[in-house]
């Protein structure tokens, strides 16, 4: 018993010695988020081409949603309220169900919408046969339409 006590008796002294040792050492601190919401910031274009990679931009906008509504999109309060509405799923702003009556030429406008949607990576674009179409699949929406 007396050999137990002294073993124990050297281990707590030995592991005071070594936390003395260490006091000093930093201790490398977990990283702490920034803000208190997920980053929202996009950039939108429309231009005519086929698809994303060839059309030739005519318009671009920028969108961030939190902590407020800003960029240079026309209305970005109301297409913040758009997108959170969807879930941030563009597939939803895009109609079929118009009564715009257009031709059938095919002179193609693509839309885009580039960057980070609530702390998630976004990349997406849809094409239109043409500018009618764009606007009648577009309707009243806010966020696609600048």
């Amino acid at each position: 018993m007396r050999r137990t006590l002294k073993a124990v008796g050297a281990a707590a002294a030995a592991a005071t010695c070594v936390l003395a040792a260490t006091a000093g050492t930093a201790q490398a601190e977990a990283p702490k988020s920034k803000s208190l919401y997920a980053p929202t910031a996009l950039v939108l274009t429309v231009g005519q081409g086929e698809d994303a990679g060839s059309a030739a931009v005519e318009r671009a906008v920028t969108l961030t949603c939190a902590p407020r509504p800003a960029g240079t999109h026309p209305a970005p309060a109301a297409a913040c309220a758009e997108l959170a509405k969807v879930g941030g799923e563009f597939n939803h702003l895009v109609g079929t169900n118009s009564d715009a009556v257009c031709t059938k030429e095919w002179q193609p406008f693509t839309v885009t919408v580039a960057g980070v949607w609530n702390g998630k990576h976004v990349n997406w674009s849809t094409t239109f046969a043409n500018r009618c179409e764009m606007k009648a699949g577009l309707g009243e929406g806010a966020a696609l339409s600048f």
